[in-house]
């Protein structure tokens, strides 16, 4: 009997040995003399992305789903506010006037066109191929809109009414490689604008391209307190890591104060209530009572002569449905999150100081929307402003933002893009044709992490991959 006890106790004693060794030689580099990784990690390793409010699916509806904690009573007017974002709108007068009011110039007839399964848009595929979920904004030198074709190029008008113009895209690939020698390559986008119906935009003119984003989890994002994102930033970089994130404080347009911008890809706006009327406006020419006023700038006479109705084009009841809609999208779930390669490549991202703008942790507080209250969430974002280099500039202020500054834009479910929307198009203006090459383009307060990222093996280049394919 003893010598059976003792056999098994070997066995266990190997079989310890052998997983500890193991797991002690994935997380050492492959080639480097000195470990790049460390054994902590303060990422979680739960799937619940955004806490009780998180769905287990990864279907191409990831991004559609309400909150899992919503309760039964709510879900009429999520699906009332699903139908006003996926709405065609219509030129007024119609015969379904609480419908009508496209235009007269716009991007898009609906919310949806552009971010469509309420995920993540993209650049055309071709230089003829228009703009289907992307846009063009726009100001003169001195920051303010553009004397003549406003802060949006709408590349739409109704009928009787030009379209203010379009632009088209010409990429110049890039070629490097990895300390490794491994190659690749990265496309600079170039862009052109023609059929403008009211002369060229001038010398001075600022543009900055962007694509529609997912609008999944963004009540979550809503609900952190402002005190949380304040504690992230560094805009002094008092701690000396080269990181020194900052608020973007903008004038609230209901309030009419200053107030800590956190949507946008500037962190250009304050609340989804004004982000959604803006877009409404912005893209789809939609007045609300927030947005009273055509977008019609001067000098654009067929504009500002098209017929109009007596009252604004979507009422408050509408708005605050669809704002609802978009404050209670769930987050889908994290997979394979005990899978080796991913925990690996999580100890990767974290040892980049990836995570120190990529906050995987956030709390939301008290919210008016009782299932956003009160959870633990894995946004893998601050909110806060951060120079990305003069590579991703586009050189165009925006409120408090400069022209070399962008959000950290959140994480969650950025692994099913390709399911939901059929590509791997990443960053601003979606030139990144996949999640390595939008690493590869970072810069400014990012360039120690893309530097680590660069100097790890190509295994552990693949593991941190792998992790953000699992967010």
């Amino acid at each position: 009997m003893r010598l059976k006890y003792a056999a098994i106790f070997a066995c266990l004693y190997v079989s310890v040995w052998v997983v500890t060794d193991l797991v002690e030689s994935f997380l050492q580099p492959d080639t480097a003399p000195e470990s790049v990784f460390e054994p902590e990690i303060t990422i979680s390793d739960s799937p619940l992305s955004g806490g009780e409010t998180t769905v287990f699916n990864a279907s191409r509806e990831a991004f559609a789903k309400p909150l899992a904690n919503l309760p039964t009573a709510d879900l009429r007017k999520f699906t009332f506010g699903n139908k006003m974002f996926n709405t065609k709108w219509v030129t007024a007068p119609a015969s379904v006037t609480s419908l009508d009011g496209l235009g007269p110039t716009f991007n898009r007839m609906s919310c949806a066109a552009c971010h469509f399964k309420d995920g993540r848009g993209r650049p055309p595929r071709s230089p003829d191929e228009p703009m289907k979920s992307m846009l063009i904004r726009l100001s003169s030198a001195d920051g303010l809109p553009h004397p003549i074709y406003g802060e949006q190029l709408n590349d739409r008008g109704i009928q009787g009414v030009p379209a203010e113009g379009r632009a088209r895209i010409a990429y110049r690939e890039m070629h490097g490689e990895y300390p490794d020698g491994t190659p690749y390559s990265l496309r600079q986008p170039n862009y052109e604008f023609f059929d403008m119906a009211f002369g060229d935009l001038g010398a001075d003119v600022l543009f900055s391209p962007r694509v529609a984003p997912a609008v999944h989890g963004m009540g979550l994002l809503e609900a952190i307190p402002d005190v949380q994102i304040l504690e992230w930033a560094d805009p002094e970089d008092e701690n000396g890591d080269g990181i020194s994130g900052r608020p973007n404080y903008v004038l609230d347009a209901v309030s009419g104060q200053k107030a800590l911008g956190r949507f946008g890809w500037k962190s250009n706006v304050a609340t989804l209530h004004e982000q959604d009327a803006g877009a409404a406006l912005g893209d789809i020419g939609i007045t609300t009572s927030l947005f009273p006023d055509e977008n019609c700038p001067a000098g654009q006479m067929a504009c500002q002569n098209a017929p109009k109705g007596d009252t604004v084009d979507m009422s408050d009841e509408q708005l605050e449905k669809m704002t609802f809609y978009v404050s209670t999208l769930a987050v889908p779930a994290r997979r394979n999150v005990d899978d080796p390669q991913v925990m690996i490549g999580a100890l990767a991202f974290e040892k980049a100081s990836c995570v120190q703008c990529h906050q995987p942790k956030a709390y939301t507080g008290r919210h008016d929307i009782a299932a956003l209250s009160n959870q633990s969430i894995q946004p893998f974002t601050d909110l806060l402003l951060h120079d990305m280099g003069a590579g991703l500039a586009d050189n165009r202020p925006d409120g408090e933002a400069t022209g070399r500054e962008w959000r950290t834009p959140p994480l969650w479910g950025i692994g099913l893009v390709k399911t939901v929307n059929k590509h791997t198009n990443f960053l601003h203006d979606g030139r990144a044709r996949n999640l390595e090459e939008a690493i590869l383009w970072h810069g400014g307060e990012a360039e120690g992490a893309k530097q680590a990222f660069m100097n790890m093996p190509k295994s552990k280049r693949e593991a941190l991959i792998a992790f953000l394919h699992s967010l």
